[in-house]
């Protein structure tokens, strides 16, 4: 099992993004850069590479409505080559409330666009030429929508790898059976390994049922906050705001998708209460009725013993790349310890 974090700031990333090169050194194996609506993603990305050495960079995730695709391949080969074979293409679809009214975008067809976003983006890096005739996306353009001139082309520079991995961020049950049949890895979020096969266990298995073997295995991202100790259990309340935040306010009544799989896990009312309590602007409220057992389903927080029977309940559950935060006097000394316990 690999070890991974987010790239976590408030206001200035370069301060967070120059201790990356401390918990590489501890056996930190990939580092992954979120976008939403703030800094983007590839600048960061790209300042990471140039800051070290053997983790893998990785966006967690750029969605696939702000970026042509030819773009996303350029994205992906521009950093592969900067970091040396390192890049992780992360893409989702993130929802309605980003993609309209930060980028003034139709948010239409998410399963569909991903899937031939992927599709265009490996044959760009593969120097194929161009030419797609989908649902979602047409190159090149038709006459019709443009000017006519539009020609195929491939891409100009030759990028460091011809298959850069590309991850999918999929709650819903055709986004995940999709990305269990195309994608290299599978980024799924408030991961329970509890709730997991409940929720997911068809959807994966029908599309690992039409996967190619040449894609290997899946890879799965999970995991949440590491605290080891015998009095830390308090500090599951860090969790609590970020939790609520997305099961509450990351979406409009009726499309969260986080407060969907929060129900589908067995807390349909509470997920409804903690929504309520953050639309209507008490926040305070709605992260104190976050239930404890779902904080503990998705965080790894407690004495070793139990730090390392969660360890192997995400292992169980398929994970393959534990995303972690570490919240300790020393993170990258707690980085070290985790990738001893792994092996």
């Amino acid at each position: 099992m690999k070890i991974s974090t987010q790239l976590t700031y408030s206001g200035n990333p370069r301060e967070t993004a120059d201790q990356v090169a401390g918990l590489e050194r501890a056996g930190l194996d990939t580092i992954w850069v979120a976008e939403a609506y703030g800094f983007d993603a590839a600048t960061l990305m790209g300042y990471l590479a140039a800051r070290t050495e053997t983790v893998e960079i990785g966006s967690a995730i750029l969605n696939v409505y702000s970026r042509t695709p030819a773009l996303l391949a350029q994205t992906a080969a521009g950093l592969d080559n900067v970091s040396g074979g390192r890049a992780i293409l992360g893409l989702g679809a993130s929802g309605p409330q980003v993609v309209e009214g930060w980028h003034g975008v139709p948010y239409r067809a998410p399963v569909a666009r991903t899937r031939e976003v992927v599709d265009i983006v490996r044959a760009a890096l593969r120097r194929e030429v161009l030419v797609h005739d989908g649902r979602q996306v047409t190159l090149p353009l038709p006459p019709d929508q443009g000017t006519g001139l539009g020609k195929p082309l491939k891409m100009l520079t030759h990028p460091e790898r011809s298959a850069v991995p590309i991850y999918i961020a999929a709650l819903g049950p055709r986004s995940v059976e999709g990305t269990a049949e195309y994608a290299d890895g599978w980024l799924p979020f408030l991961f329970s390994p509890e709730g997991a096969q409940g929720v997911w266990g068809e959807a994966l298995a029908a599309g690992a049922a039409r996967r190619p073997a040449e894609l290997g295995p899946l890879e799965v991202v999970g995991g949440g906050m590491v605290a080891v100790g015998d009095d830390v259990k308090h500090l599951l309340d860090l969790a609590r705001p970020h939790t609520a935040l997305y099961v509450g306010g990351m979406g409009a009544r009726g499309k969260n998708f986080y407060n969907d799989l929060v129900g589908q896990y067995g807390f349909e009312a509470e997920a409804a209460r903690i929504q309520d309590l953050y639309l209507s602007g008490r926040k305070q409220e709605a992260e104190a009725a976050v239930p404890l057992e779902l904080l503990e389903q998705t965080n790894l927080v407690g004495p070793e013993g139990h730090v390392r029977e969660r360890l192997a309940a995400y292992a169980e559950a398929g994970v393959t790349n534990l995303n972690v935060v570490p919240v300790d006097d020393d993170p990258a000394s707690l980085v070290r310890r985790l990738k001893e316990w792994v092996g």
